[in-house]
């Protein structure tokens, strides 16, 4: 789902793009990353340019495609992946909550002209807004001039708090082991920076818990099935986190519900 920026040299102004672990390869070639097309990216697209329209800082903009049509050609985004870094402080905790409801602002706006083939791995329990569905530290470029969501390709029709449950996951982290304390902590810090209303935080730990436990039963039925590239994703161990870190979300379902809601 993600792709990170490291060396493996190609020529003297192009490298392959490593870190991603669903889509096929990505190369920066210059100021641009080229990545393959999905069934999905006819939706994507018209979506990528309507953020970009509108200056949403919080995405790479959208070239077209490469000259031979087979791929999507994209800004590359100079920075660090999140994941790579120390966990955020609540400062920039803070930070990635707005820029996620600045994203959902914009999104509630977005007029879908045709009818669109989203691709979104985990069926949401309902639909409002086209939603990135990836929000996590593999996916977001933290560059010094801005921070950028990438790897746009699960967008799709979803709903606020799942998406934002799902950021939730990776930023706060919610992970098996981590303190239910100081955990509620960062989801509230989380929560207050994108603004969420009452309903929305006595949502959010559902949500979450819906979002993380819908990876684990993708990667299960992957196994199950043999279906790519979750079957491959599952024996590699991903599901050994995926569940734990279902169980953590849902066994404090009343401390992140009462650190959200307090006074």
């Amino acid at each position: 789902m993600c792709v990170c920026v490291q060396n493996d040299r190609m020529d003297d102004d192009s490298e392959i793009l490593q870190g991603g672990n669903v889509g096929g390869p990505v190369v920066r070639v210059g100021a641009t990353v080229h990545k393959q097309l999905t069934p999905a990216s006819p939706s994507v697209h018209p979506f990528l340019h309507w953020l970009n329209l509108h200056r949403y800082q919080g995405a790479p903009r959208l070239y077209g495609r490469s000259p031979d049509g087979r791929y999507q050609v994209l800004e590359y985004v100079p920075g660090t992946m999140a994941d790579r870094l120390p966990p955020l402080t609540e400062t920039e905790l803070h930070q990635v909550g707005a820029l996620i409801r600045s994203l959902h602002d914009l999104s509630a706006r977005y007029p879908e002209r045709v009818e669109p083939v989203w691709e979104p791995v985990i069926p949401p329990r309902f639909t409002e807004l086209v939603c990135h569905n990836d929000l996590a530290p593999w996916n977001l470029v933290r560059g010094e001039e801005r921070w950028v969501f990438i790897d746009w390709d699960a967008a799709g029709l979803g709903n606020r708090m799942e998406d934002l449950g799902y950021a939730a996951h990776g930023f706060v982290p919610l992970h098996p082991g981590g303190d239910p304390v100081r955990d509620a902590r960062r989801l509230r810090v989380l929560a207050d920076g994108y603004g969420c209303d009452l309903l929305q935080r006595r949502d959010l730990p559902e949500a979450t818990l819906h979002k993380v436990r819908g990876m684990f039963w993708l990667l299960e039925e992957g196994a199950r099935t043999g279906c790519q590239p979750w079957a491959r994703l599952h024996a590699e161990g991903h599901a050994d986190h995926w569940g734990p870190a279902a169980s953590y979300v849902a066994e404090h379902l009343e401390t992140w519900r009462a650190a959200l809601t307090r006074g």
